[in-house]
């Protein structure tokens, strides 16, 4: 039992830099698992305890639980098998998007002792998705003087699945004055091209109706197709040429809505309709066009919706110009996010021990973790508690804590504690989170009995 009178440390305050220990535990390989999208539930997907060379029931004695970063469901452990199976079926398009791989993490949390182990889910894409066009009819207006070579862009197809069960190829029906070339993207995803093999002429034809179609290259393969309605014109010997190829701009991700994020303009050297100038998005999904306009006249791209950098963190936008006469230019706007500290530190309690018996030293009280979802500094953080409480943090394994007594604690000094921890992330301006726990002392027999005095004398009258 502790003195009466002993005073704690003034300062307990435990530092601790999520980079820091990221670099502590990089040769600590995660365990990979892959599983097939929209696969049944209740599918097994791995023996853990055998993984972790542990034996049968050994996972139930140590209180094993799966913990993962959004407290998704879709694992589910099977103590008294060790057996990890689905507990949901999984679209990988709903968890990743276009991102590849599509990785679920989680962590294998075992008690007494405490252990922790990295995990990941491989999400494999199957080619349940057929590729689809913006529109499902396209017009192009071509000017009769064009030359034989020359390229027209068309929009392409969307397809949610990814690696070979995206889009690979760009068909067009037979004709005698097109055919259609597929090209490579930046980022890898290919885009049609519509070019011209012989002049045309509109007083022999004035308009052209031919079909695209995207195919997949999944097995079997998917496809999808749009129409081209292709419209000759006269003479119009100059198209709007953008000041720019490319514009690439930055935005933080708290400008308010309304804030101006980039003006395209472009040039046309005709004069009269077929000088005049409006502007368009070429091609965007919905998703990404959302938190932008456009306008038609000026050029200007302005927000509409507020930007989350923790969401998306890049944008790209394909503009069109077009003039009277039908003839069109093209640019590319690459929108980045920066982030700023808008996200407060989170602090999720693992186990909570209370009461606990006094004169217990170094006796665990909680195990708790902590994150933050924005990035660089201001994903850094620092975790302390008061200082006036006998109670001491201390890192663990990942980013999690052990609060424990810094020593034997004396239920009939004081029964109870109410302790705050406070976790604060080092951006500008600094955001703190506060969770309280409060924690009772259970009696243990540690006094004995006693005599106020050790010895009493009484005068007592005879009779």
């Amino acid at each position: 039992m502790e003195p009466a009178g002993e005073r704690f440390p003034e300062q307990r305050q435990v530092l601790i830099l999520l980079l820091l220990l990221e670099l502590a535990l990089a040769g600590w390989e995660p365990r990979r698992y892959s599983v097939m999208e929209e696969t049944e539930r209740g599918t097994f997907v791995a023996n853990l305890a055998n993984d972790l060379g542990l034996g049968v029931g050994e996972l139930a004695a140590r209180g094993a639980r799966l913990v993962s970063e959004d407290n998704e469901q879709g694992l589910q452990l099977d103590l008294p098998t060790g057996q990890l199976i689905l507990n949901e079926k999984l679209d990988r398009e709903e968890l990743c998007g276009p991102a590849e791989p599509c990785i679920m993490h989680f962590q294998v949390l075992l008690k007494k002792p405490l252990e922790v182990f990295r995990a990941e889910l491989l999400v494999r894409d199957i080619n349940d998705h057929s590729p689809e066009f913006p529109e499902r009819e396209m017009t192009l207006k071509i000017p009769e003087i064009s030359s034989p070579g020359t390229v027209f862009p068309l929009k392409k197809a969307w397809d949610l699945d990814v690696g070979s069960n995206n889009v690979q190829n760009y068909s067009i029906s037979p004709n005698s004055h097109f055919h259609v070339s597929t090209r490579i993207r930046g980022d890898g995803r290919k885009y049609p091209e519509l070019v011209l093999d012989t002049e045309l002429d509109r007083e022999e034809q004035a308009e052209l109706r031919l079909t695209l179609t995207a195919l997949d290259g999944g097995s079997p393969p998917r496809s999808g197709t749009a129409q081209i309605l292709i419209l000759v014109l006269d003479a119009n010997d100059n198209a709007p040429v953008f000041a720019q190829a490319l514009y690439e701009v930055q935005v933080p991700e708290d400008s308010p809505i309304g804030s101006l994020v980039v003006k395209v303009s472009a040039r046309d050297l005709d004069t009269g309709t077929n000088g005049e100038i409006s502007y368009s998005l070429f091609y965007s999904s919905q998703a990404i066009s959302k938190p932008f306009e456009l306008s038609s006249i000026s050029g200007e791209i302005r927000l509409i919706k507020k930007l989350d950098f923790e969401t998306t963190s890049s944008y790209d936008l394909d503009i069109e110009a077009s003039d009277g006469g039908g003839l069109s230019g093209k640019c590319s706007v690459s929108v980045k996010v920066l982030d700023v500290n808008d996200n407060s530190p989170e602090l999720s309690i693992s186990s909570l021990t209370s009461p606990i018996p006094e004169n217990s030293p170094e006796t665990e009280v909680a195990l708790f973790r902590i994150r933050d979802r924005d990035s660089g500094e201001n994903g850094k953080m620092t975790c302390s508690i008061q200082d006036d409480v006998p109670f001491e943090l201390k890192p663990s394994v990942e980013n999690f804590y052990r609060l424990v007594t810094a020593g034997a604690l004396d239920r009939e000094t004081r029964a109870e504690y109410n302790i705050t921890i406070t976790v604060t992330d080092l951006g500008t301006p600094r955001l703190k989170t506060e969770h309280s726990i409060t924690l009772r002392v259970s009696d243990v027999n540690d006094n004995a009995p006693a005599f106020t005095q050790t010895s009493y004398t009484l005068f007592v009258r005879e009779n």
